[in-house]
C-alpha cells in the first residue's frame, strides 16, 4: 500500500511539474510580442454585457487592434466572435467600437460565427485565403495566444504571431488552468 501511494504521490507531483511548466511557457509566449508587421489582425471575441457595451477585457483587445493598426503593422482588422448569451453579436459590437475609435469601415472585417477559437480560426483562414494574405497576428489576452497559434498551424497557416493587450485579471490563473486543459484536449 506504502509503494502505491508513494506512485499516486509521485504522478501528482509530475503533473504539477507540467502543469507550472506549460503555465509559465504559454505566459512568455503570449506576453511576447515580436513587434513584426502582418497583413491582417484578428481579434478573438470576448463577453458583450447585457446592456450592450463591451466588457473591458475585449475593449483591451480592440484597443491593442486599434493600436497594431495606427502603427501601420497591419492592414486590415478581423473581429470575430459569435452571438453571445446576453444576446448580441460579438463581431457586430466589436466594428461598432473600432469605428468609434476612427478606424475606417472598410479596414474592418466582421466574422459573427467565431463562437469559439477553433471557429474563429476556421472563419479567418477562409477570409484571409480569398483576400489572400499570407501573414496575421492573433489578438486574444495572453494565455490564449499559444493554443491559437496553435491552431492556425495546424491548418497550415504559418505566419501567425500574436500580440496581447495589457489586461491582466484575477480570473487568469482559471484561464491558464483552461488553457491547460484546452491545448492538451486538442491533440487527442
Amino acid at each position: 500500500m506504502k509503494r502505491f501511494f508513494i506512485f499516486i504521490k509521485s504522478i501528482f507531483v509530475i503533473l504539477m511539474i507540467w502543469f507550472v511548466a506549460h503555465s509559465i511557457y504559454i505566459t512568455i509566449d503570449g506576453l511576447n510580442d515580436k513587434k513584426k508587421n502582418a497583413d491582417v489582425t484578428i481579434v478573438l471575441g470576448n463577453k458583450v454585457n447585457e446592456d450592450g457595451t463591451l466588457s473591458e477585457r475585449l475593449k483591451a483587445r480592440l484597443d491593442k487592434s486599434i493600436e497594431l493598426f495606427n502603427q501601420k503593422r497591419v492592414k486590415i482588422i478581423i473581429v470575430s466572435g459569435g452571438l453571445g448569451k446576453e444576446g448580441f453579436w460579438e463581431g457586430k459590437r466589436m466594428k461598432e467600437y473600432l469605428i468609434e475609435n476612427k478606424i475606417p469601415t472598410e479596414k474592418i472585417l466582421v466574422d459573427n460565427f467565431g463562437n469559439d477559437t477553433e471557429k474563429t480560426v476556421e472563419n479567418s483562414m477562409r477570409m484571409m485565403d480569398s483576400l489572400d494574405f499570407k501573414s496575421a497576428i492573433s489578438v486574444s489576452q495572453y494565455f490564449h495566444q499559444t493554443r491559437t497559434k496553435k491552431l492556425f498551424r495546424k491548418q497550415g497557416f504559418e505566419n501567425i504571431e500574436s500580440a496581447s493587450p495589457d489586461y491582466f485579471e484575477l480570473r487568469d490563473f482559471y484561464s491558464i488552468f483552461r488553457e491547460f486543459v484546452a491545448y492538451y484536449k486538442e491533440a487527442i
